[in-house]
């Protein structure tokens, strides 16, 4: 309980200083939500998503999850990206995964890891469909980086595949999917090169 309580006095503390320093802080973002970007990005505490790209509450539309995974059956991210895409009217959908992610290392290990690894199971497929190129890198800290980008650029597929972004696309909305990868070692995010915003640019990469 102690330690709950430092966090409700901190609440306190950090609600107090954001009214001394912006009087009308809270009563306008009560008012509204009006972002232009749905993050997808992983459940991992140090990646904090608005805190690394400079944003304020508000401004960022976030879904998390273990390993930053788009699955065409969970309903929990489908739902979130209906209502970004349909209601709030993103502009921007960025998948951003990050290097030294623990889903990712435990997918490419051997041992049983319990339920987590029924969640896991698409990022075993990513890596036997690219098993050539990740055993041709000799370390494994490297090989593990690697899969960590092809998984981005996996989910970032499976959310312009989603029929909610095609749907936006079909009816010429001015929305585009992204790929990034965020490092723990120096706090910067790297641009995977995935950035589309039709159908067609979708088919192109995947043509590379």
């Amino acid at each position: 309980m102690p330690h709950l309580a430092r966090l409700l006095a901190q609440n306190r503390d950090w609600a107090r200083t954001m009214q001394e320093g912006t009087p009308d802080y809270f009563s306008r973002l009560a008012t509204q939500q009006a972002p232009e970007w749905l993050w997808i990005g992983c459940s991992d505490s140090r990646v904090p998503a608005n805190q690394i790209v400079g944003l304020e509450p508000g401004e960022m539309f976030v879904h998390r999850n273990v390993a930053n995974l788009v699955v065409h059956s969970d309903f929990n991210c489908l739902s979130v990206l209906q209502y970004a895409v349909e209601i709030l009217r993103v502009k921007y959908i960025i998948v951003c995964g990050h290097y030294g992610c623990g889903g990712v290392k435990a997918a490419m290990e051997p041992e049983n890891h319990g339920l987590v690894d029924n969640w896991l199971r698409p990022i075993r497929e990513i890596a036997w469909l690219h098993q050539e190129e990740l055993v041709s890198i000799p370390d494994g800290p490297s090989r593990r980086d690697r899969l960590c980008e092809l998984n981005v650029l996996a989910q970032a597929i499976h959310v312009s595949d989603t029929t909610v972004v095609q749907e936006a696309w079909r009816q010429g909305r001015p929305l585009s999917v992204h790929a990034w990868i965020y490092s723990l070692r120096d706090g910067l995010i790297k641009d995977l090169g995935y950035r589309v915003s039709s159908p067609e640019a979708v088919e192109n990469f995947r043509r590379r």
